[in-house]
């Protein structure tokens, strides 16, 4: 085959280190749109960006050329690099080194797109953590609850 062809689309899933630093509100959608410029600067495609105070989800399409890991660790880098330049808020602000990432079927992206759009209502009847450890355990993860939430 001459050409190679993807379309990978994921859901990555990301939380502030320690619960420490808030994503103030007023910060959150400039945050957000620097999060799908990194994305668009490696290659790949940000779908849809939306998060809480203490986390954020990103659906995105996953460039060819790039592994998983690389774009996470792009997006995590560059973002808390660039918080920080805010305002004295952010000086200490960092992401928790772990993530999530989970596959999307083409046919669900709608679905994930406003699931992702509606996070902040969403949890205010759902905490991240419940949430989140049930959703592994419906994918059939296995996960040491323990190291979930360490750093």
């Amino acid at each position: 085959m001459g050409q190679s062809l993807s379309k990978l689309i994921v859901h990555i899933i990301f939380h502030t280190k320690r619960n420490r630093i808030k994503i103030r509100s007023i910060d959150d959608a400039r945050l957000y749109a620097y999060i799908g410029k990194i994305i668009l600067d490696n290659g790949s495609y940000p779908i849809c960006i939306n998060g809480t105070h203490n986390h954020v989800h990103v659906l995105l399409r996953l460039s060819p050329k790039l592994c998983l890991s690389k774009q996470v660790e792009e997006i995590k880098r560059h973002s808390s690099r660039w918080i920080k330049t805010l305002d004295n808020h952010y000086n200490h602000f960092a992401w928790q080194s772990g993530y999530g990432a989970f596959s999307v079927d083409y046919l669900n992206v709608d679905k994930v797109i406003r699931y992702i759009e509606n996070q902040k209502e969403h949890h205010k009847t759902v905490s991240k953590r419940d949430e989140y450890i049930a959703w592994l355990k419906r994918m059939g993860m296995d996960f040491d609850e323990d190291y979930l939430w360490r750093d």
